[in-house]
């Protein structure tokens, strides 16, 4: 059953993505050659917790830490190390949650460390705007599966693979609510929007194949291929007409 949020709710779930968002502001600021990714976990901790919030994914099921920091070929689900040291010519996604007062704010960006390639850089686009491609689609009555087609289609457009084995979801006084969200599909298909659907959207994007595979700490996913992954997310609002982001400042 796929909740629909009153206006109160939102208003939570909003402020809950300000600060997410603001933990992106600093991390555009951070993400540099030399860093740890238990350096950038520290510093969103820090900002979740001064501003009246707790970390959303910091033992959720188990998971260690404030962030999830993956560089490369990790798909999803980086557990920060202060052995994971940023170069030049990496790639990173940290993904973000913070809970307030209840209600949760959940949005992924990635970042190029320092000058990344060409390929690396057209990953990075593709994947942000199939993002917004997806988005696009959103509005009262639109179907689920015309978002996942977007997303779908656009990314294999350039050759890229698009991960199935992991769905964005709604979001609410649970951090993973109904309904899951592919990244491909076929348009006309799947429940109809809503107004007031609070749902995270979130294209994970290989430069190779799509398949992944989960390392032993029951945690990291990884490209089975090794080549590099992009993740963009955000949590919105579905409005009669379009749709309202969230997680932004």
């Amino acid at each position: 059953m796929i909740e629909i949020k009153s206006e109160r709710e939102i208003a939570l779930l909003k402020e809950a993505g300000r600060i997410v968002a603001l933990c992106h502001e600093e991390m555009k600021k951070q993400v540099r050659p030399g860093v740890s990714t238990q350096e950038l976990n520290d510093i969103c901790e820090q900002i979740i917790l001064a501003h009246g919030a707790t970390p959303s994914f910091k033992g959720y099921g188990g998971f260690p830490s404030a962030v999830c920091a993956s560089v490369n070929d990790v798909v999803i689900h980086g557990i920060p190390s202060k052995k994971t040291i940023l170069r030049a010519g990496d790639i990173i996604a940290i993904d973000i949650g913070a809970c307030y007062k209840g209600y949760h704010g959940d949005s992924a960006w990635s970042y190029a460390v320092g000058q990344i390639s060409e390929k690396d850089q057209l990953l990075l686009k593709v994947t942000h705007d199939s993002l917004f491609k997806g988005l696009e689609q959103v509005k009262e009555g639109a179907h689920l599966g015309d978002v996942s087609a977007a997303i779908g289609n656009y990314a294999t457009s350039f050759g890229f693979g698009v991960v199935e084995d992991f769905t964005g979801h709604g979001v609410g006084q649970k951090l993973h609510e109904d309904p899951p969200i592919f990244n491909f599909g076929e348009a006309g298909t799947g429940p109809i929007l809503k107004e007031g659907m609070v749902l995270a959207i979130e294209p994970m994007i290989n430069a190779g194949t799509k398949r992944v595979r989960v390392l032993k700490d029951g945690w990291t996913t990884v490209t089975k291929d090794n080549s590099k992954s992009a993740h963009y997310e955000h949590t919105i609002v579905v409005r009669k007409n379009g749709y309202e982001i969230l997680t932004t400042l």
